[in-house]
C-alpha cells in the first residue's frame, strides 16, 4: 500500500505539477484565450506564493499554529488540487455534459488522493494538507467558474499531448529539492538555522520525534536545530 501512496505523492511533485500548470497556460495561449491564460497563471502562481510564504514564516521565525501542527501549506496538496481538476476539466471541455462532469470529478478525486498521500508518507500534518488542498481547490474553482462559455479555438488533443508525457515521465525523474530551497531562503533572511517541524506524524498518528524527520528535510549544515517557541502563534 505504501508503494501506492508514494506513487501518488510523486504525481504532486513540483517537477510534475509545475510543468502541467505551464502546459495549461500554453494550451490556452495556443487557443488565443489570452485572458484565460493570464487568469490561470495569476491564480496558480498566487497559490504557489502562499505556500512559499507560509513555509518561510515557519522556517525563519516559527510563525505557525502549533496547536494544529501547522507550519505551512502543503505544496503537493495545493498544486495537485489546483492543477488536476483544471486539466481534466479542459480535457473533457468538448465532451457531452455527462462526460464533462465525470471528467471533472475524476480530476477532483485524483487531486484528493494525491493530497491524502502526504499523510501516510509522513510529509505533512492533517492541517497542512487540508489547508493546502483548500487553497488549491479554490484556485481551480476560481479558474473554472471564470471560463464560463469561453471555448479556446484549438482541439483538446493538444492539451492531452502536452500533459500525458509529463504525467508519465516526470514522476520518474529526481524530485526537485523545493523544501531545501525554501529553508535556504529562510536562513538567508534570518541568518539562523531553520526551525524544524518536530510534530511530523508517525504511522500511529503520534507526533514524530526529531529523529523521524526525513534526511531530505534536514538543512545541509545544521550544527544546532532550532525549535519553535512554546507559545502558540495566531493564524497567519
Amino acid at each position: 500500500m505504501m508503494l501506492l501512496w508514494k506513487a501518488l505523492t510523486a504525481l504532486g511533485g513540483v517537477t510534475v505539477t509545475g510543468p502541467l500548470g505551464v502546459a495549461v497556460a500554453v494550451w490556452l495561449l495556443a487557443g488565443r484565450s489570452w485572458r484565460l491564460s493570464l487568469n490561470w497563471m495569476l491564480l496558480f502562481c498566487g497559490g504557489m506564493a502562499l505556500v512559499v510564504i507560509t513555509k518561510l514564516l515557519w522556517y525563519g521565525w516559527g510563525i505557525g499554529i502549533q496547536a494544529w501542527h501547522f507550519s505551512g501549506l502543503s505544496g503537493h496538496a495545493m498544486r495537485a488540487t489546483a492543477v488536476y481538476p483544471v486539466v481534466f476539466f479542459l480535457a473533457f471541455r468538448n465532451a457531452r455534459p455527462g462526460y464533462r462532469t465525470l471528467g471533472l470529478a475524476a480530476g477532483v478525486l485524483l487531486a484528493f488522493l494525491i493530497s491524502y498521500s502526504r499523510l501516510p508518507v509522513r510529509a505533512h500534518s492533517v492541517s497542512e494538507v487540508v489547508l493546502g488542498g483548500a487553497v488549491g481547490y479554490a484556485v481551480a474553482a476560481a479558474f473554472i467558474l471564470g471560463v464560463r462559455g469561453e471555448r479556446p479555438a484549438i482541439v483538446t488533443d493538444l492539451l492531452l499531448a502536452l500533459c500525458i508525457p509529463l504525467v508519465i515521465i516526470m514522476p520518474l525523474t529526481k524530485p526537485a529539492p523545493a523544501e531545501r530551497w525554501i529553508k535556504q531562503i529562510a536562513m538567508y533572511l534570518t541568518g539562523k538555522d531553520p526551525i524544524e517541524r518536530a510534530w511530523k506524524q508517525r504511522p500511529d498518528g503520534e507526533p514524530a520525534s526529531q529523529a523521524d524527520v526525513e534526511p531530505d528535510q534536514q538543512p545541509d549544515a545544521q550544527p544546532e536545530v532550532r525549535q519553535a517557541p512554546v507559545q502558540v502563534r495566531g493564524p497567519i
